[in-house]
């Protein structure tokens, strides 16, 4: 195990402990794993308690890993084993964050992705260009989907690879 993998570890095990003290619980630290691709920072799998992380973007981010990704992701577990299934950033969450970790809730990060992001494929409609991931565009090719633009309710149609 390298040793950001190590901290992060270690990280999740002082946030359960910080949980398990403010709210009486005694929840077990969860299984983890550093398998993300693409743009997402972390996961928590509910039902499995497991927390999943990007290890490109924790390499590249690894302070905002520590201080906000890591509380975000073992939160949502928190809250799973307090009420169940909620909203995943609801009001639980919310709580959660701010009276357990003492941390604003934000639901989603602002890294810089450049190094992480796949492909795009360049699509035009009526009043604008706009990039859509390979998934998208194998869709559109497939004919299984359609993309239309939310300001002037035109079709998307490929253009080029960016």
């Amino acid at each position: 195990m390298n040793e950001l993998h190590y901290r992060i570890t270690r990280r999740v095990s002082e946030c359960i402990t910080i949980a398990n003290q403010q709210l009486g619980g005694e929840l077990p630290v969860p299984a983890i794993r550093f398998d993300i691709r693409g743009k997402t920072a972390g996961m928590a799998l509910l039902q499995r308690w497991v927390l999943r992380f990007n290890p490109v973007l924790l390499a590249e981010n690894s302070e905002a890993f520590f201080q906000e990704v890591v509380p975000h992701e073992v939160a949502h577990l928190v809250v799973f084993s307090q009420f169940g299934k909620v909203k995943p950033h609801g009001k639980e969450w919310q709580a959660v964050m701010f009276r357990v970790f003492g941390i604003q809730p934000k639901t989603t990060h602002s890294f810089d992705i450049t190094s992480v992001q796949g492909k795009t494929f360049l699509y035009r409609c009526a009043c604008d260009e706009m990039a859509l991931t390979v998934r998208r565009h194998n869709k559109v090719q497939r004919q299984q989907a359609q993309y239309i633009c939310r300001r002037c309710k035109q079709p998307l149609t490929y253009t080029q690879i960016t």
